[in-house]
């Protein structure tokens, strides 16, 4: 009697299994397929190589900052920070299909920037801020990593490196000699995400992106306090861009 129901049961367990694997793949299958219809837009696009466009965006630029050993026993500068600023970009896309899920993406455009570094003195007095603005000319290498479409819609990843070139870097305003010095040159790492929206006549890319900097930007000056005190800084930008595409 225990065989037989048991039997019994392993075989409705069998037809469930059965079931619900067939309802599954049904719904797969729904789903591509509704996925498929509902890439109207998506499907144009796809049969371009490559593409272009231009990039709005705006972004907060700032620094990271290492102390010195000279800053320990400074008996004129309590505190040295950064403080990031405000800033805009504007950029020319070019971008090049390699296989259905990656795109390699050249962005050269400029970027304005401000970026400040704050000292706070050790007595009673004013806070001493210098300002550093800056107008990037940006050469983005970039490697992007496309999820499949879904109605009209993918979402995506995007990394690489970038160099600038700060071409205010030699105003007056820049070289005076109580300023602190930045090198005008500068290579970042840089990480961000974001979504394509596919519509009749272009893309609109929506983009959120962290950059750092790979290498030391101070110019050391041992003759200027506000410089001795500061051993690396390194640029980190943090942007938001709107990609239009077609």
């Amino acid at each position: 009697m225990d065989t037989t129901h048991t039997r019994h049961m392993h075989h409705l367990s069998r037809n469930k299994i059965v079931l619900v694997g067939a309802f599954l793949f049904l719904l797969a299958n729904i789903g591509v397929s509704q996925s498929a219809r509902d890439n109207y837009n998506y499907r144009d696009f796809q049969k371009k190589p490559y593409y272009f466009g231009i990039t709005l965006g705006m972004n907060s630029s700032g620094y990271h900052i290492d102390h010195s050993r000279n800053f320990i026993g400074n008996d004129s500068i309590r505190v040295a920070e950064p403080d990031a600023g405000p800033g805009i970009n504007l950029q020319m896309i070019a971008n090049l299909k390699i296989g259905e899920y990656f795109d390699f993406r050249l962005l050269p455009g400029f970027s304005f920037a401000e970026r400040n570094l704050v000292y706070y003195p050790t007595a009673e007095g004013p806070v001493n801020t210098r300002k550093i603005e800056s107008v990037f000319f940006d050469i983005p290498f970039l490697l992007r990593f496309k999820s499949a479409p879904y109605k009209d819609k993918r979402a995506f990843v995007i990394g690489g490196v970038k160099y600038s070139y700060d071409v205010a870097s030699n105003s007056k305003s820049r070289q005076a000699a109580s300023l602190v010095k930045i090198s005008p040159h500068d290579f970042q790492l840089e990480i961000g995400a974001g979504m394509q929206f596919f519509f009749p006549y272009f893309i609109f890319s929506p983009e959120i992106k962290y950059s750092r900097g790979i290498t030391n930007t101070i110019i050391y000056n041992d003759e200027l306090n506000e410089a001795r005190v500061l051993e690396g800084v390194v640029s980190q930008i943090i942007s938001i861009s709107f990609h239009f595409e077609g």
